[in-house]
Formats: C-alpha cells, structure tokens, sequence
C-alpha cells in the first residue's frame, strides 16, 4: 500500500458524515454560492461568460447566479471563476488553499448534468473533494510557487466528481486531472484577473479528466509521488502525512470563511480594526507583525493604477477602507478610491513588519500596534483570525455577508442557491422537485 491508494481507497470507501460535519458541509456550500451569485456582476465575468458561450452551447449544467445554463465543463469554469474572483471564497488556512471553490463549481456541474442526486451523497462527495484538496496543502512543507487553491483543488474536485458518477479508474481520473495542472504565483504577485481564472481552467480540468476516463483514455498511475508527480515538481512534502488521518478527520469542519471580499492574508488586521471602531482622525500609525506569507501575499504598497484583483490583495489600502467605512466593499476597488488624499493618508499610516515565524504557510499567529493622535497606544494579540473555526463569523457577521452578497448579485433569477444552498445539488437546472 502506497500514500496514494489509502487516498483511493478513502474516495471509493462507504462514508456517513458526522452530524456536525454535514453541518458545516451544508454552511460553506451556502457560504460558497454566495460569493458566487455576487461574483456575477465583478469585473471580467462578462468577458469570461462570453468566452465560455464560444466554447459550445449545452444544457448540462445551470450558472450560479443565472438561469443560463451551459455544457458542464464550461459551467464549471464560469461558476469557478464567480466563487473566486471577488477573493470572498472560504479557505483551509494552514493547508493555503480555497478548498470549496473548485470542488464546488466541479462537482455542481457533475450533478447538474446527473439531474441530480442524493444530498447526502452530495454532501459527501463535496467533503471528500474538500479533504483532499485540503490534505494536499496540509501534506506540503515548501512555500507556494505554484497556485495551491488551483492545484490541490483541481484534483479534490475530479475524485468528487469521479465518485459522485461512479468512473473508475480512479488512478486515471488522479493521472489525468494532474496531467492538467496549471497555474503560479505569479498572477497573484501581479494582482492579475488570472488569479480566478486558475480556478475557472481547475474546475473545467476537473470534469475533462472524468470525462476522459469515461471513455477510455488514461492517465500516468503515480501522479502524486511519482519522480515527476505533484510532491516533487508542485510542491515539496510528504502524502502519508496526510494519508495517515484520513476519516479520521474532516477537513471541510476545519475551514475559515471569510468576512471580507479580500485576500485571506488581510482578515487578522481587518477584523481587528473592525472591532476597535477607531476614528480615522484619531490613528497616527499602525504596524502589523505577520508572519513571512502575510506580507508576501498583501504587503504590496498601493499603486496608482491599481486593478481590482491588486486591489483585493493590498494591506495598506484595505485597512484605509476599513477604517473609514468599517467593511470592505469590492466595489470601491477603483482608480478614483487611491486618488481620495484621506485614503491615501490613511494607507500610509501602516507599516507591515515581518516576524520570526518560521512556518512558510503560516497566516497567523498576528499581533498589531495602533498609535493614536493622543499618545496613546492599543496593542492586540492575534491567536486567530476572524472566520477561522477557533474564531468563528458571529450569526450577524454571517447576516451581514450574506446581504452584502445579495446587494452584489443584484436580481438572481434561482434566489435558492442562496436560501437553500442544499437546492443546488438535489434540484437540477433550476426545476422544482415534481
């Protein structure tokens, strides 16, 4: 037995979810369609919705957030591209990756198509996707080059997807969804719409390897461990890690939603700001001390021009806005929000200092330093950040995301994906049950 057939077997095994983690699968399937219907009016989704139509026309599978439907792949790709592109999509904080976002636009399309399907099979399916794309990250001791919420996600959502339709083999559907992999850090350094596109190309990837194996094709069998395999040209680590728990622990109940529609790096500060309620006028500086991955991934100084997707990723300009509107709105991710000189004060009065943490994956513990006008000083130590499951969203914190998510979506023609997130595996296309 190998790391990668316990994580086979664990894909083809008889599982029934603990009461509380069928809970917390059903919270973040919400949570996740949510931010989706509000990634319907965010920047590029026109231009990847025409994209995709040009791709072929199908009614496999619905769009979240519309009552157009398109061929599965296609689907998976714009709904993964709507969960990600506002930055808002859960995430598995020590594993780095947004394990919902391409398991849920994958295995959605994949039961769409199906007419639908068990919720608890459903349930299920989405839990083992999450735990391995999850278990990727969590198995990794390198820092990212590649883009992990892509790459764990691309394979976690194909076994989903594969076990939910039945299609063996698994080892080729594995092979096959590796075979696939794309990408890197770079668009996140650049702050570039790319960034959601990796996740669109992971989800669609996800159904063309099943979709591949269906009909015979197949896949290299080590793609994880293998000389040439995920551990040794993705990421650096060791699979048994991982493997040594499976079922053990579900790793979709150890998920942190996010407040916020901005990179996950910026929550600790943001929450923390939140809470103090402080008057702009009255902050004479604030300094952050975050781990290395923190201001590697959100300690990029504002820039004139900035686009939506830096925007999202950019401390300084975050903590401006939360400051002075006490949430952050993506729809203030505009040039004419930078050139604002109390934006611009306020951005400058941060300062990110990095600690010894020597973790490269690391997003916490935090610890920020707020200087008032009067000579005073707030200090504040930050175990977890906001969303996290040992610093949970409150109800209201939740209500507030939530409505904020339906202000962004704007008229959705299917409002069930919101009140009934469940709606969206068991009632396909739209239709009512009969």
């Amino acid at each position: 037995m190998t790391a990668t057939s316990d994580l086979l077997a664990f894909v083809r095994a008889e599982h029934q979810l603990p009461p509380q983690v069928r809970a917390a699968a059903l919270h973040l399937l919400g949570d996740t369609l949510a931010v989706g219907a509000a990634g319907t009016t965010a920047p590029g989704a026109e231009g990847v919705l025409a994209a995709a139509r040009r791709w072929g026309t199908g009614e496999d599978a619905r769009l979240i957030g519309s009552d157009e439907r398109l061929p599965a792949a296609s689907a998976a790709f714009v709904n993964g591209f709507r969960i990600h592109c506002l930055e808002w999509d859960a995430v598995h904080e020590p594993a780095v990756v947004h394990a919902m976002s391409v398991v849920t636009a994958a295995l959605g399309a994949s039961i769409d198509r199906m007419g639908g399907c068990d919720p608890d099979a459903a349930l299920t399916a989405l839990a083992i996707g999450v735990d391995i794309a999850a278990g990727l990250g969590l198995a990794t001791t390198s820092p990212l080059t590649f883009f992990r919420p892509a790459t764990a996600g691309c394979i976690g959502a194909a076994l989903a997807v594969a076990r939910i339709e039945a299609v063996e083999p698994l080892e080729d559907v594995l092979g096959l969804a590796y075979s696939s992999l794309a990408g890197t850090m770079q668009a996140h350094v650049e702050g570039s719409i790319a960034l959601p596109l990796q996740i669109a190309n992971a989800a669609r990837a996800a159904i063309a390897a099943v979709d591949l194996v269906r009909e015979g094709l197949t896949g290299p069998h080590d793609a994880l461990e293998g000389p040439f395999g995920y551990f040794r040209l993705i990421d650096q680590g060791d699979l048994a890690s991982y493997t040594r728990g499976l079922g053990r622990i579900w790793r979709i109940a150890k998920i942190s939603v996010k407040p916020y529609p901005s990179g996950r790096a910026s929550h600790a500060v943001l929450g923390t700001l939140a809470d103090l309620e402080l008057d702009p006028a009255s902050v004479a500086s604030i300094e952050a001390f975050v781990p290395p991955l923190i201001a590697r991934l959100v300690g990029r100084p504002p820039v004139a021009e900035m686009t939506p997707a830096y925007a999202r990723l950019c401390l300084p300009l975050l903590t401006a806005l939360i400051l002075t509107n006490g949430r952050i709105d993506p729809r203030r991710f505009v040039p004419g929000t930078l050139a604002d000189p109390a934006i611009r004060t306020l951005a400058g009065r941060l300062t990110i200092t990095i600690d010894d943490n020597p973790d490269p994956n690391a997003l916490f513990p935090q610890r920020l330093i707020v200087r008032l006008t009067d000579g005073s000083t707030i200090e504040r130590v930050i175990p977890h950040t906001l969303g996290s499951p040992d610093a949970p969203l409150s109800a209201q914190g939740t209500a507030d995301k939530r409505a904020l998510a339906r202000e962004l979506a704007e008229d959705v023609p299917d409002a069930r994906l919101l009140d009934d997130p469940l709606a969206y595996f068991t009632h396909p296309r739209g239709r009512e049950p009969q």
